[in-house]
């Protein structure tokens, strides 16, 4: 037999031209447009059609659905005609969020020039694949003998696959026979999937509780209308088997899951396969619809509430008119199809048995996070990273990681000499690792001077066109309890000058640079004490805590000009700050490189904040008891005395008792 398929490059296409070329003796004429005889060579091997005679069945047909007759040479349609005992309209655009005029033009016009193709050849039949769209928003149960009955067809999609229809069953010459499929998925034995679309859409929702909660942790789903999915082998073999069928002329066929779920129930189904929390408890979705239009409407017309949804959507991978069809009213009768397809062995399987299979496909696949370069060189090589703080310490293993990632690396501290030999060992570092010679650049400055902050900042814009990646890690740390600090004023206001005012400084000046590109990102070193209030430390955690609350002000005003903020809640370090203090030799603390770690994480993913668990178990606790967290601090106050140093005495290194040597082996990166 003759076939001639238009759609033959898509997802359901290309397997029902494989499934036609199966049939002994068949052939099958393929629409192509212009231009794409390069997607052949991949199609031929996806067929299986490896000897000249065999690829000799599939005859490349140059045309364009959009034109009038498919827009087929006229020598061509006449060298068809009478030869091809079937057509098979494919080809459409199955995309909800399609503009209403392309979809007219492709779903619509695109059927009319089929339709007319056919005519035109003389076809045998004219089998056209519609969609369970076509029955519109339909309340209740809708039949494979239903057409006109459809209804709120207002939706472009659903508008234009109605009106398709009807240019079949209205216009078509030749016979002719119509196919439903419901929403279709990947292959059920396989997973194999080319878009994302239909249910695929809630996939990132799901994998994102699964990182959030634990498998075990019950959660609330939506209970919404029926929907309907079916896997794609399934569709080809039930149109390959149904098409060759005998009086099937002027029938519909519904090629949809018999058993058919919810929405809350299809939700839940791939929370299982994914490992995510299970949905126990389900709200059903109709019940926002007691909220009146008129006030849904008002809200949308908001503007920060226009951009809440559209930024939770986006970053979810929902398109807007998704939540729209939640209360999916229809569901769809098959039985003419189950009587059809009776004793072929073929039946749609069951979504519980499969849906692992396309979500494994997925993630491997299809999740749009696997084509987003998330490595450190892919952010920011070839740009300007500035590291404050840079000739030592975390300062020092951060510059290392841009400088091997390909940045234009920046570098200032206060000691020439010592950023020299910063220089030296960044350069040492890239070259051990393989790399070509990294830019590295040195600036000896005191950003706790205004006067040498602001030329500093000068040079920076004038030399490099300011940074696309600012690094606020310069800081002093001072540990002296409030009862050794009453005369020591001068602690609090250095601390500040340097931790709080030299950021601002320095940040302040980059700032407009960033805002003019629409681009930037800046990464304040705070502390894991602002999370626990860590006694001892107030000079140092009051001056970080400004940082952290000035850093929230300002990413609430840039949030719109491309310029993000991440602060990170920094555990104790093994780093030149901290040496004085003797009591920190045998404490677990980080090595600059897991420092350095957090950061290049920071700049890569651009999170709001990053903290350890132990921190962000310390902030919680303050939130929810404040007076057991105050306790719990005043005990660990009292195990761990103040320093000689900072008692200005000279002395040997301070005893600590068993219990204060437990504490700190468990509480790892606390400061004491």
């Amino acid at each position: 037999m003759h076939y001639f398929v238009t759609g033959a490059t898509g997802f359901i296409g290309k397997r029902l031209v494989k499934a036609l070329l199966a049939r002994k003796g068949s052939t099958v004429h393929v629409l192509m447009r212009a231009g794409s005889e390069a997607k052949l060579p991949d199609l031929l091997a996806y067929w299986e059609l490896q000897s000249a005679a065999a690829r000799a069945r599939v005859v490349a047909v140059t045309g364009d659905l959009t034109g009038k007759k498919l827009g087929v040479a006229g020598e061509t349609i006449k060298a068809l005609k009478g030869r091809i005992d079937a057509v098979y309209h494919l080809a459409a655009i199955y995309d909800l969020g399609a503009a209403a005029d392309t979809q007219v033009e492709v779903n619509i016009e695109g059927t009319r020039n089929a339709v007319e193709f056919a005519k035109a050849i003389d076809a045998g039949h004219f089998h056209h694949v519609s969609s369970i769209a076509a029955a519109g928003l339909y309340e209740g149960v809708f039949r494979e003998d239903m057409f006109e009955e459809a209804e709120n067809l207002e939706h472009p999609y659903f508008m234009t696959k109605h009106e398709s229809e009807k240019i079949v069953r209205k216009e078509c010459k030749v016979p002719w026979t119509v196919y439903r499929p419901a929403l279709v998925v990947g292959d059920s034995s396989t997973g194999e999937m080319d878009k994302i679309d239909g249910p695929y859409y809630f996939f990132k929702l799901i994998q994102r509780m699964r990182q959030l909660l634990p498998p075990w942790m019950p959660s609330v789903g939506i209970e919404g209308g029926r929907v309907n999915i079916v896997p794609v082998d399934f569709v080809v073999a039930a149109l390959d088997y149904l098409s060759h069928l005998d009086k099937v002329a002027g029938r519909c066929f519904h090629l949809v899951d018999p058993v058919g779920y919810r929405v809350g129930d299809v939700l839940d189904i791939f929370s299982k396969a994914a490992h995510a929390p299970k949905m126990n408890l389900f709200v059903n979705a109709a019940l926002f619809g007691f909220i009146p239009r008129g006030v849904k409407k008002s809200l949308m017309a908001l503007a920060p509430v226009r951009r809440v949804r559209n930024a939770v959507l986006k970053d979810l991978g929902l398109p807007e008119d998704m939540l729209t069809f939640v209360n999916y009213p229809t569901r769809f009768d098959c039985r003419e199809t189950v009587a059809a397809l009776k004793g072929s062995g073929i039946a749609c399987p069951n979504l519980k048995d499969y849906a692992w299979r396309l979500w494994d496909y997925w993630e491997r696949h299809l999740d749009p996070d696997l084509f987003i370069d998330r490595s450190l060189k892919g952010t920011v090589g070839g740009k300007v990273v500035l590291v404050t703080g840079g000739s030592s310490g975390i300062g020092l293993a951060a510059a290392c990681k841009f400088a091997e990632a390909g940045a234009t690396t920046i570098i200032c501290a206060r000691g020439e000499d010592k950023l020299a030999e910063a220089v030296k060992e960044i350069k040492a570092f890239v070259k051990a690792a393989g790399g070509s010679e990294p830019k590295v650049h040195s600036f000896s400055v005191d950003i706790a001077d205004e006067a040498g902050c602001a030329e500093f900042v000068k040079t920076l814009n004038e030399e490099f066109g300011g940074v696309d990646f600012l690094i606020n890690n310069a800081g002093r740390s001072i540990r002296r309890a409030i009862e050794n600090s009453y005369d020591r004023f001068h602690d609090f206001e250095r601390t500040m000058q340097l931790n709080y005012f030299g950021c601002l400084r320095v940040t302040m000046g980059l700032l407009p640079g960033m805002a003019k590109k629409k681009k930037g990102h800046v990464v304040n070193i705070s502390s894991i004490g602002v999370l626990t209030n860590a006694p001892r430390f107030s000079a140092y955690v009051a001056s970080k805590a400004a940082l952290d609350a000035w850093t929230r002000c300002a990413s609430s005003e840039y949030a719109d000009v491309g310029i993000s903020f991440t602060t990170i809640n920094m555990p104790l370090v093994r780093t030149p700050m901290i040496a004085p203090t003797k009591l920190y030799n045998n404490v677990p603390t980080l090595s600059p490189e897991e420092a350095a770690d957090m950061i290049a994480q920071a700049c890569v993913y651009k999170p709001v904040r990053v903290a350890t668990r132990l921190g962000i178990t310390g902030e919680v606790l303050h939130a929810l008891a404040p007076r057991v967290a105050q306790i719990a601090m005043n005990t660990s106050f009292r195990m761990f005395p103040d320093s000689d140093a900072a008692k200005g005495e000279k002395g040997d290194k301070p005893k600590l008792s068993a219990e204060a040597i437990a504490l700190q082996q468990m509480m790892r990166g606390i400061h004491f």
